[in-house]
């Protein structure tokens, strides 16, 4: 039996929005675009959501959250470092599957957001990048840190984000088994970067 509440029509509203925002861009939508999309009137549309900004900022907001959310209930299962970035690639990949379309518009328009709350979606994002970027050290390069564990974090974190673009939720390859793979090329390859050799500052410099 399935206790979960039916979505709510301001989810409903943000969903279809979220298709609308990704299918025409988000610069060419208009709120007449939006609400025959919903099947609601402008009224309504406009009684849940002042404006575009506002259905963007709330898209953007609750999709951030909901990946915080997940990198701390893997936190709090207390797992040892490699089942710990498992369960991290498994939850987001299992996210994306159902997020495609909010994903691909929080990598490519958050910047049409006004400054204050882009710079909020931008904290969060910030956020589960360090979630990662712990556990990639705890796991796969203890021996990085600085710009150098960044990169290797960002590698991994490049594997999963631009899903959107190629994997398909029906297709032959599953997010399960993509996820597999990911796992796989970063034991392989990421355990084995070393720390580069320090450059020399240039003459002069300073």
């Amino acid at each position: 039996m399935n206790d979960a509440a039916p979505p709510s029509q301001r989810d409903l509203i943000l969903a279809e929005a979220a298709e609308a925002f990704a299918e025409l861009g988000y610069a060419a939508a208009s709120m007449s675009d939006l609400a025959g999309r919903c099947g609601v009137s402008k009224s309504l549309l406009y009684h849940y959501f002042d404006s575009k900004e506002a259905i963007l900022f709330a898209l953007f907001d609750g999709y951030t959250e909901r990946l915080l959310a997940l990198c701390q209930n893997v936190g709090a299962r207390r797992l040892p470092p490699d089942a710990h970035l498992d369960a991290l690639v498994r939850e987001f990949l299992a996210e994306y599957q159902t997020s495609q379309a909010v994903h691909k518009l929080l990598l490519q328009d958050v910047d049409h957001l006004p400054e204050a709350r882009a710079r909020e979606v931008k904290a969060q994002q910030r956020a589960v990048i360090e979630a990662f970027r712990a556990a990639v050290h705890a796991a796969l390069a203890p021996r990085l840190d600085g710009t150098e564990l960044t990169a290797a974090t960002m590698m991994l974190m490049g594997m999963i984000n631009w899903t959107f673009t190629w994997l398909d939720p029906h297709g032959p390859l599953s997010y399960e088994q993509f996820a597999d793979a990911v796992l796989v090329a970063c034991r392989g390859g990421l355990g084995a970067l070393k720390p580069a050799p320090r450059r020399r500052a240039k003459a002069g410099a300073g």
